[in-house]
């Protein structure tokens, strides 16, 4: 790339950061080995990365849930682990999908009624707090493709600087006055909420020690070294086994990990496993 070619790009991105619009979406079509035609609605804002539903995804959720499992998405986006997720567990089995960005909960929206005769995806849109109320979460860029509820996290330069009023809503309360029946079937929690992930762990504790689902989260780049031990050691204490995943495909690489190996990347996902159901897990050597 020339350096007038460089210059342009990085122009662009800056007006695509500062200046807000409101971006609709393209529907894209995945021929998925057993499923056939997979839906998809893909996120027109500039800075959102092109996503790609696979059999291999979805293989992967199949390994840590079973058919008709009740699951829940914590910061589901546009719907793209959503969609894996609820084909995994099939028709029968519901994906609770909590957005709390009401620009990109449209798509998710969207993306929850696209392929029905396959799926059950509940799309909400709300924060996981620990208290209902009203919050200022913090974004990338004025159009709020990327963020969380930063100011929740120690490290302040986080360079979200756009900040946008979500609805917040306890979890466990609203879990056991919606789906309290559903919890019986809880089989996997996913958690994507940019370093508030670690709180959140907490105010459902009492639900992982009941139901004792999978579970996934991030280390996030931006947390230190207390807030990782931390987020770790609020597993650990949930009686779960914690591993690193580079893979969403693929099992191949899962390891393992002590308290120690949370400072080993800048930024990783994480899969935890609950010690009592490690007979479940064929992937496990």
């Amino acid at each position: 790339m020339s350096i007038v070619s460089y210059i342009k790009k990085k122009l662009k991105k800056k007006v695509i950061t500062k200046t807000f619009k409101e971006y609709g979406y393209s529907i894209k079509d995945f021929l998925i080995p057993t499923f056939g035609t997979v839906q998809y609605a893909q996120w027109l804002h500039p800075l959102e990365k092109p996503k790609n539903i696979s059999i291999a995804n979805i293989n992967f959720y199949k390994a840590i849930t079973t058919e008709n499992d009740f699951v829940i998405d914590i910061g589901a986006h546009t719907g793209d682990t959503t969609l894996p997720m609820s084909l995994a567990i099939g028709k029968t089995g519901k994906v609770l999908a909590i957005e709390p960005n009401p620009y990109v909960f449209k798509i998710l929206k969207k993306n929850a009624i696209l392929n029905t005769n396959l799926t059950t995806i509940i799309p909400k849109c709300f924060a996981v707090t620990e208290k209902k109320g009203k919050y200022l979460f913090h974004y990338s860029d004025a159009s709020f493709c990327n963020g969380g509820f930063l100011s929740q996290i120690q490290k302040k330069a986080h360079k979200h600087k756009y900040t946008l009023e979500v609805e917040g809503k306890n979890l466990s309360n609203y879990l056991h006055k919606h789906y309290a029946s559903e919890l019986k079937k809880l089989g996997l929690i996913k958690i994507d909420t940019e370093g508030y992930d670690k709180e959140i762990l907490k105010t459902i504790s009492e639900i992982l020690k009941t139901h004792t689902p999978a579970i996934m989260v991030e280390c996030y780049k931006y947390l230190d070294k207390k807030e990782r031990e931390t987020l770790f050691l609020t597993l650990a204490d949930l009686n779960y086994d914690i591993f690193a995943i580079d893979d969403f495909e693929s099992f191949d690489t899962l390891k393992k990990i002590q308290l120690k190996d949370m400072l080993h990347k800048k930024h990783f996902e994480m899969l935890a496993l609950h010690k009592t159901k490690r007979h479940l897990y064929k992937f496990l050597k």
